[in-house]
């Protein structure tokens, strides 16, 4: 393994094929493993919280179930907007990825103290918004900076290592707010304050472990776009242009990108919310209540065995089919659901929880692998958050009017629409994509 070197070197440059002389070619480079640390420590704390606080605020502080989601909703909508504001930042200020990146993590691992004095909705209000705008700064410069780091035909098996180490935070953290709460007396507020130390550590890995700088090991992008510099000649060291709003926001007439935000934003509003997915399993199951804190553990469990097989998949197979076949997973999730009986065995469970998790493994860090390869590197924070938003606010709309929906008509009518639904939003998703050319790696 290797770290990313921020210095430049003196002697002639290397053609860019991911390569160093006199040295094996690394599976991952080290910069993805420790934003990869970092993002698995981060994920202990935020899984903590996540954990314990809709208890916290339904059974300790009084709220209803309605205003709860209507608050995790709203600030869901917060960070997916402020992910647009960290992407173009961290272009803006000349590849300072990991400063934009390091505020983010910073305002979340200052939000988990701070909810030791929230006891009012008002106050635990701002406390979430602030660490959901902490997520949405550091999302799209953490892409971008292993976009930088990776040669282009290792983007997806790199993506995938780093999200199967942020699923393991995300599997650790609830065992650790159980445990916490098993052995403490303060209960809610201890998981707080070990949840704030936990964030600090993630940000010292930050700080400690990436380089401020990464240097570039992509070739061009996939197709010319408006307001895209031409490629420096090998050896030259010429600085790349600081992007502007107007580079931004131009990002949506490079053909390629704008399908894949396009095909995310289809595919992101026929995708039902894990939470009504895991209430119609536990429904129509009928499951016993005390298992249901189980259900995301084994949707994480399955992402992170696939996460780095998907990837690798991607890499050889092509990135925008893998995203679609993805989506196959998950339309055979919402099948098993609707057609399974009151008196299915676990196996049926099971089958959900893996085709669940195989679902995020072939999509989620497969489309910032293919985000990756169309936009050009002084963009790729902009790029990436431009997909993101797109894809997070697509799926906001879809768990509002499932909920609507699932209101109406009520869970397996609603899943039956929904279902519906995804197999014309992946037709048209194919036909969008079928004239998108990869570049072949």
């Amino acid at each position: 393994m290797y770290l990313a070197d921020s210095r430049g070197s003196k002697a002639p440059a290397a053609p860019d094929n991911g390569l160093r002389p006199g040295r094996r070619v690394a599976a991952v480079p080290g910069t993805v493993l420790a934003l990869g640390a970092v993002s698995l420590i981060t994920d202990i704390s935020s899984e903590m919280v996540t954990a314990v606080l809709p208890l916290y605020v339904v059974a300790a502080l009084g709220l209803s179930p309605l205003g709860f989601g209507l608050l995790d909703g709203i600030n869901n909508g917060v960070g997916a907007l402020v992910r647009l504001a960290g992407g173009h930042l961290a272009d803006r200020g000349g590849r300072q990825h990991k400063a934009v990146a390091g505020i983010g993590y910073g305002l979340s691992a200052l939000c988990k103290p701070l909810l030791l004095l929230a006891h009012t909705l008002p106050v635990i209000s701002a406390v979430l918004a602030l660490d959901r705008t902490g997520k949405g700064l550091r999302t799209a410069p953490r892409d971008a900076m292993i976009s930088l780091s990776t040669p282009p035909e290792r983007l997806g098996r790199a993506f995938g290592v780093h999200r199967a180490m942020d699923t393991t935070g995300a599997l650790l953290g609830p065992l650790v707010a159980f445990a916490v709460l098993r052995f403490t007396v303060d209960g809610y507020d201890a998981v707080f304050a070990v949840s704030g130390c936990v964030a600090a550590l993630g940000v010292l890995v930050l700080v400690l472990f990436v380089p401020r700088q990464v240097a570039s090991r992509r070739h061009a992008p996939d197709a010319p776009g408006p307001h895209t510099s031409p490629p420096d000649p090998a050896g030259s060291g010429s600085p790349e242009p600081r992007a502007t709003l107007r580079d931004s926001v131009a990002l949506l007439r490079r053909p390629a990108l704008r399908r894949l935000t396009v095909c995310a934003v289809l595919l992101g509003l026929t995708t039902v919310s894990d939470s009504f997915l895991y209430l119609l399993l536990q429904r129509e199951l009928r499951l016993p209540v005390h298992l249901f804190p189980l259900l995301p553990l084994g949707t994480a469990a399955a992402f992170l065995l696939l996460a780095v097989p998907m990837g690798a998949v991607a890499d050889r197979v092509g990135r925008r089919g893998l995203f679609l076949a993805g989506h196959g997973f998950l339309l055979l999730a919402y099948g098993l659901v609707l057609l399974a009986s009151r008196n299915a065995g676990t196996s049926v469970v099971v089958a959900v929880l893996i085709l669940h998790g195989a679902f995020y493994a072939a999509t989620d860090g497969v489309l910032a692998a293919a985000t990756a390869r169309v936009v050009p590197p002084q963009h790729l924070g902009a790029g990436q958050a431009l997909v993101g938003t797109g894809q997070a606010l697509a799926r906001f709309v879809c768990s509002l009017g499932f909920g609507a929906a699932w209101t109406l008509w009520g869970g397996r009518t609603a899943l039956a629409v929904t279902a519906a639904a995804l197999v014309a939003a992946a037709v048209a998703a194919s036909f969008v994509l079928r004239t998108a050319d990869e570049v072949p790696v």
